[in-house]
């Protein structure tokens, strides 16, 4: 998992990669926490490109880190997750809670 804050747009980005359950959700909580304390910032991007397994461990996640956000007024982006985990996060009704995006593939851009 790799954090950084880009202070230009007070984003946060967290690209979380592997799997997401129980044991390595633990560990990820308390650093997405604590750069969110330390940053306080207006966005939070959860970039799933890199994850290839997520079980209810992840859901628990993105909620536990909005009702952490809320009472901050900041939103959280769901970036580029596989279909599969798409499938997940739309059936879990994580898009009341977040947006969820794919970006455009840089070969699409000319």
């Amino acid at each position: 998992m790799q954090i950084y804050y880009d202070t230009q747009t007070a984003e946060l980005h967290v690209r979380l990669d592997g799997e997401i359950d129980h044991h390595s959700s633990i560990p990820m909580r308390a650093e997405i926490d604590a750069a969110i304390y330390a940053h306080l910032p207006h966005t939070v991007i959860l970039d799933f490109s890199e994850v290839s397994f997520m079980d209810s461990s992840g859901i628990g996640l993105i909620m536990g880190r909005y009702k952490i956000l809320q009472p901050l007024g900041c939103s959280i982006i769901l970036q580029d997750p596989a279909p599969h985990i798409s499938r997940i996060l739309r059936l879990a009704g994580m898009e009341r809670m977040a947006s969820i995006r794919q970006s455009v593939p840089k070969e699409a851009i000319k």
